[in-house]
């Protein structure tokens, strides 16, 4: 449209919280959009800013105005409006009254239900400098903003203290107080490079303004890749590559406005120190990038970003690397410390006995001799070594008692692997100590040998069961056990590592560990359920339909992997053209021996067949079955469905030619029993009577 303009809103603040500043810019973009949208503007394309100190929307192609509205009110019917003289009744002259007109200027409405009175006017849209400052308030009250403040004498509040507000259409402000400050057009740089005022002539200046003049890149996109390109840069310079956690980017780019990178150094003695707790203060603590040579070993370098381009960058450079000493020195204390006592990992076992698990479930030492039975159990059922699987679940837990892992609790695992290495405990025993808490969140890798495995599904198991035994199920958002977490965690494992274990039998193992303590066993149903519920989610993130994850869980395989591959088939078969019809006439069947009162018939008798149809169907069954079933038996479910497509033809041919509801009773009760064959054959599979 010619006649729109750009419109600009900034808000700007005291530092906003970093990590939650993406979060702020993409509800505060969608706020404005719907806002203006449920207004009834039309408007272009939303570019939205975040940076430390400001939250800003440029939309483009905004209307001067809402387009005029037609309205229509209804008033009373004509019978009541106008008395047997054809005089306006009351209720005539007051719904004229209401509407600011004579009783004339009303028009006449036919209806099925007779004839009303209606006042038609046209109502003028709204300018958008009127608007514009409700929509950008509703706005800001509805961020994400767990906890706002107040500041100075004002009742305004906000996540952080708001100094400026820009409201820009086109060139010309728009009159407006919002969270206690009166708009205008001036923003602000740099709060040390520029800290003075920066008019904005028009919306599509303002970006370029601010990085020109004011030392600001106002794009949360911008601003991140131009961190991440100069940390590769700086690395690549020192020989090496930097570790990019996407975490620690995103809470970087939102503490600079002028990202600046510099590099710095420390003493090599500090390498011997497990790299896993170097990185670990580096990134938490510091908010500095680790660099890793071409093995992945770490380098005795560093890089941070700086917020000021600072004219002596050794400064800068010297200050940091001030700072990260003593954390490094107080990580290789407690690393020698833990070495020095001559301790080896399996001495802390006993002091677990002092640490609890849950008050009703008992201590770690008693999880852990749990989780041992069970380790033991599991490491038969998959071909794992069971002397290292019991030795993995012995020591499981013992890390948790040492001074490096007190200090850096992210490190639990990882820290028992470098303590299980130094007592020269098998490799394998080694890394299972570390992949028992694989994956730790979606998407993350799974435990990589057979020993980790089985420590990984045991430790969730024995949780699950126990936590589910004493009425501590999650409820809402509310799961302080992480059992989604670790019902997820079981399932990918079983799923993705192709383990064809019963999740029931595994379960039922679990409760046994608790012996009479708590009502195990009891739980095991419920658990059943909740983790294979789980399914639906991972499915989901899969696109699989959930009407396929449905017609799977109805038959209720408790083994996960078999799950799968169901699944997999079902999807498989429904690209089939014969899948719609065949889908269609299993829903039929299914509602017809629903409708069945008593057992259902299930042996044919051939003899009995009447109809061509019936024959054919029975013929192509029978010739069907034998290697249909030989399939399942295997899990083979793709290729068993696939031959079962063969089925349409004399499916579709049965329907139109036979009545299965025969007045004669011996007749129906066998046309009943095909029909139970022919959908028990289906159902070894999933319930297609479930897919639309």
């Amino acid at each position: 449209m010619s006649d729109t303009q750009d419109l600009l809103i900034e808000i700007g603040t005291e530092e906003l919280p970093p990590k939650a500043l993406r979060e702020l810019r993409d509800a505060f973009a969608r706020g404005v959009t719907q806002g203006l949208a449920e207004a009834g503007l039309e408007v272009g394309v939303c570019q939205a800013y975040a940076a430390p100190r400001r939250l800003a929307v440029w939309i483009k192609d905004v209307p001067p105005r809402q387009a005029d509205q037609s309205m229509e009110r209804r008033g009373p019917a004509v019978s009541a409006a106008f008395d047997a003289e054809g005089q306006p009744t009351r209720a005539a002259q007051g719904f004229a009254g209401s509407c600011g007109v004579p009783v004339s200027e009303l028009e006449r409405m036919e209806t099925d239900k007779g004839a009303w009175l209606v006042h038609r006017h046209v109502e003028p849209g709204r300018e958008t400098t009127e608007l514009v400052p409700g929509v950008v308030e509703s706005a800001l009250a509805a961020l994400p903003i767990p906890k706002r403040m107040r500041w100075g004498d004002g009742d305004a509040e906000f996540v952080r203290p708001v100094h400026w507000v820009i409201l820009l259409l086109g060139d010309r402000e728009i009159p407006a107080t919002l969270l206690g400050v009166s708009a205008g057009r001036e923003t602000r740089g740099h709060r040390f490079h520029h800290p003075e005022p920066l008019r904005v002539p028009e919306p599509a200046a303002y970006a370029d303004l601010l990085a020109q003049q004011g030392h600001v890149l106002a794009d949360f996109d911008t601003r991140r890749e131009t961190i991440r390109s100069q940390v590769e840069q700086a690395a690549a310079e020192l020989g090496g590559r930097a570790v990019l956690d996407e975490a620690l980017l995103d809470e970087v780019t939102a503490l600079v406005e002028w990202p600046v990178a510099v590099v710095g150094h420390f003493e090599s003695r500090f390498l011997e120190v497990p790299q896993e707790a170097l990185i670990l203060t580096m990134q938490d603590n510091q908010k500095y990038f680790a660099v890793v040579d071409g093995q992945g070993r770490l380098m005795p370098h560093f890089i941070t970003i700086s917020n000021v381009d600072s004219r002596e960058p050794e400064r800068v450079r010297e200050g940091n690397e001030r700072v990260i000493r003593p954390r490094f020195a107080d990580a290789e204390f407690f690393w020698k410390q833990d070495r020095q006592r001559q301790r080896p990992l399996e001495s802390h076992l006993d002091g677990l006995r002092h640490v609890v698990f849950q008050q009703k479930l008992g201590s770690l030492h008693a999880k852990t001799l749990r989780v041992e039975q069970l380790a033991g159990y599991l490491a038969g059922q998959i071909g794992a070594p069971e002397a290292e699987a019991r030795r993995a679940a012995h020591l499981c837990k013992c890390d948790l008692q040492t001074l490096m892992v007190y200090e850096f609790t992210e490190l639990q695992g990882t820290m028992g692997r470098y303590y299980a290495q130094h007592d020269g405990e098998a490799a394998s025993v080694a890394r299972a100590l570390e992949d028992q808490y694989l994956p730790r969140h979606a998407g993350d890798d799974l435990p990589g040998e057979a020993v980790g495995r089985v420590l990984a599904l045991a430790d969730r198991l024995d949780t699950l069961v126990g936590i589910f035994a004493i009425g501590l199920k999650p409820t809402g958002a509310k799961d302080p056990f992480g059992l989604r977490r670790a019902a997820l965690g079981v399932l990918r494992i079983l799923v993705e590592a192709e383990l064809p274990l019963d999740l029931e039998d595994l379960l039922q193992q679990a409760a046994r560990g608790y012996g009479d303590a708590v009502p195990a066993m009891e739980a095991v149903p419920q658990v059943l359920d909740y983790v294979m519920e789980r399914l639906r989610a991972y499915y989901h993130d899969r696109g699989i339909r959930p009407e396929v994850f449905d017609a799977v869980l109805s038959v209720r395989p408790t083994r996960p992997l078999d799950f799968d591959r169901r699944v997999r088939a079902v999807e498989t078969f429904l690209g089939l053209p014969e899948a719609e019809p065949l889908a269609a006439a299993h829903k039929r069947i299914h509602n017809i021996l629903r409708k069945v009162e008593g057992d259902l018939p299930e042996q044919v008798d051939p003899e009995r067949l009447q109809e061509d149809a019936e024959r054919a169907l029975h013929e192509r069954l029978e010739a069907l079955w034998a290697p249909v079933s030989a399939h399942f038996d295997v899990g083979e479910y793709t290729q068993g469905l696939t031959e079962l497509a063969t089925l349409r033809e004399p499916v579709d041919a049965f329907f139109d030619q036979v009545m299965v509801m025969a007045e004669d009773a011996a007749l129906r009760d066998n046309r009943l029993a095909l029909l139970n064959r022919l959908a028990g054959l289906f159902l070894r599979v999933a319930d297609l009577s479930r897919v639309p």
